[in-house]
């Protein structure tokens, strides 16, 4: 068993082979939490490194190497009575139980033969889950620049949150997020609590920016700010945002809050906090940093580029309770 730490900002190219190596060899890949990023001699806020692994069929798939903790082979599976279409069964590691989602089957493709097959395990959205793939290929880096939005055919239903190109060929992102969502029992997500402060009318009078790339994220935001009667725009990257907000006329209500999602392609988060703190116009607004990404180096970050607060995704109650305090906020620095 091969374990290989990570310093995501200044990976070396042997270190990348190295992981590659590893994957092929079907040894066990654990990445540690980046260190370095808080050091400016090394931090690209512009890079994103994606693990590319196959669901079988030529095309290539990515993920954000951030969201994985270790690649291994897959394990003994115990199967589970009653559990998600989805879910291949129960691995024990390390002497944790962890849960296994076919991935390929999750976004409706062919389902994937255990035998053989790499499981991602991810850390994202408070949760460790595992990922059934079919094989690992290697690790790439690549501006988020280089990464655009799906193709607007692709659909509501798509699980693909943005697209690059990786020697020439296709590399599709996919939405972790929205598959994750959708295995789990969706009440889960509900707002299940009240929330004081919402009395106060003033609250309601003006919308909130929401962006994020992932179409499940901004759902489940959006349910949210209905529950609780926040009215809102929506974007899916820091430059559609930037655009919208510099759209808004003078007769409109002027957006009071922000809340967005750290990396997506375009403009990140943290760029479009820097952006907003540029500008006059936009200077005041509270804004909120809504990653999936765990982590102390994202809330150094955020305090660095001037984001109000940072929160891991997804608790209703949580992110609402963010939200009063946001505009209330907003209101009294108007005032």
């Amino acid at each position: 068993m091969l374990r290989l730490q990570r310093l995501a900002a200044a990976r070396g190219v042997s270190e990348i082979q190295e992981i590659v190596r590893a994957a092929d060899s079907q040894d066990t890949v654990t990445y540690d939490s980046p260190t370095r990023m808080n050091d400016p001699t090394h931090r690209n806020d512009n890079r994103l490194e994606l693990l590319l692994f196959n669901l079988g069929g030529r095309q290539r798939f990515g993920i954000n190497v951030l969201k994985v903790k270790e690649v291994i082979p897959c394990p003994a599976l115990t199967h589970v009575p009653h559990a998600h279409a989805t879910v291949c069964g129960v691995a024990t590691l390390r002497g944790v139980a962890l849960s296994v989602i076919d991935l390929s089957r999750a976004i409706g493709r062919a389902a994937i033969e255990t035998h053989g097959s790499s499981v991602l395990v991810t850390e994202f959205n408070r949760a460790t889950q595992g990922f059934l793939v079919e094989r690992v290929e290697r690790i790439v880096v690549c501006d988020w620049n280089q990464v655009t939005p799906p193709p607007h055919g692709s659909g509501a239903r798509s699980y693909i949150s943005g697209v690059t190109r990786v020697d020439d060929a296709l590399v599709q992102i996919l939405d972790i997020e929205r598959v994750l969502v959708e295995v789990v029992e969706p009440a889960a997500m509900a707002l299940d609590e009240d929330i004081s402060g919402l009395d106060d009318p003033a609250l309601h009078r003006q919308p909130i920016l929401v962006v994020d790339d992932s179409a499940m994220a901004r759902a489940q935001t959006t349910r949210m700010l209905d529950e609780i009667g926040v009215s809102y725009i929506l974007a899916r990257d820091g430059r559609e945002a930037l655009e919208a907000l510099r759209k808004r006329r003078d007769d409109e209500a002027p957006v009071a809050m922000v809340i967005s999602d750290i990396e997506m392609p375009e403009i990140d988060g943290y760029g479009l906090t820097e952006a907003l703190r540029a500008d006059p116009r936009f200077s005041h607004m509270y804004v909120l940093l809504h990653t999936s990404l765990n982590g102390a180096i994202n809330s150094e970050r955020a305090r660095q580029c001037g984001a109000d607060d940072i929160l891991t995704k997804f608790v209703p109650g949580e992110l609402a309770r963010c939200v009063v305090t946001g505009l209330r906020k907003t209101l009294a620095t108007a005032k």
